[in-house]
């Protein structure tokens, strides 16, 4: 099944891009973890709220924080789609880096996503 690509972009063609079902859900993930609560009107508790974690002080406390919301979010909001294996969460200087390692449901595949945020990748 194709999905409309997100961020919304025209292909080649000219017409509305799309993406696979496994880009859809890398995407989707993407969507929870850059996304504050409060910010989407149908759904006010979603999101990991990641983004106001970019003015705290970096350290060893922050990093295991995110790492328990991101976890229960991605379980809560996409445990319908992805089987969350493991979410690593690690400070380096002024990055924030997230590892999350995911099964997906509808065929058991694997996959590993690295989201940074602050810093260089």
């Amino acid at each position: 099944m194709a999905h409309i690509d997100h961020p919304f972009h025209l292909d080649a063609r000219g017409r509305t891009a799309g993406t696979s079902d496994a880009e859809h859900i890398r995407d989707l993930i993407a969507q929870f973890l850059f996304t504050s609560p409060g910010e989407r009107v149908n759904r006010p508790h979603f999101g990991s709220g990641l983004l106001r974690r970019a003015f705290e002080p970096n350290s060893p406390e922050l990093a295991t924080a995110v790492q328990f919301t991101v976890q229960a979010g991605l379980v809560q909001w996409l445990g319908n789609l992805v089987e969350v294996r493991s979410v690593e969460v690690s400070g380096v200087d002024s990055a924030l880096r997230v590892v999350v390692v995911y099964a997906i449901r509808d065929d058991g595949e694997v996959r590993r996503e690295t989201l940074v945020l602050g810093g260089t990748p």
